[in-house]
């Protein structure tokens, strides 16, 4: 009898930084930007804490492609913290 095993990988997070958000909707706005990157499986954008926590699916993605829509779309960021959870 054959049997399948799917595995599925957890998704990497990363925190990205975020010090040009000067206002309440720059949040808004990285956040659309981050939701339309493919591969992305989770953003949460704070104002307060000038950051992004990003999770994603490293076969699609990387913190680069990341870096590189928050920077387009004007707000240029860097990795805080990367971690696997």
């Amino acid at each position: 009898m054959a049997s399948s095993i799917c595995v599925w990988a957890e998704p990497e997070i990363v925190t990205l930084d975020l010090p040009t958000m000067n206002c309440a909707i720059c949040p808004i706005t990285a956040k659309k930007t981050l939701t339309k990157v493919k591969g992305l499986t989770r953003a949460d954008v704070s104002y307060e804490d000038k950051q992004a926590i990003v999770g994603f699916d490293d076969d699609q993605i990387n913190p680069e492609t990341l870096i590189n829509a928050t920077t387009e779309a004007g707000y240029p960021s860097t990795v805080k913290q990367a971690d696997n959870q």
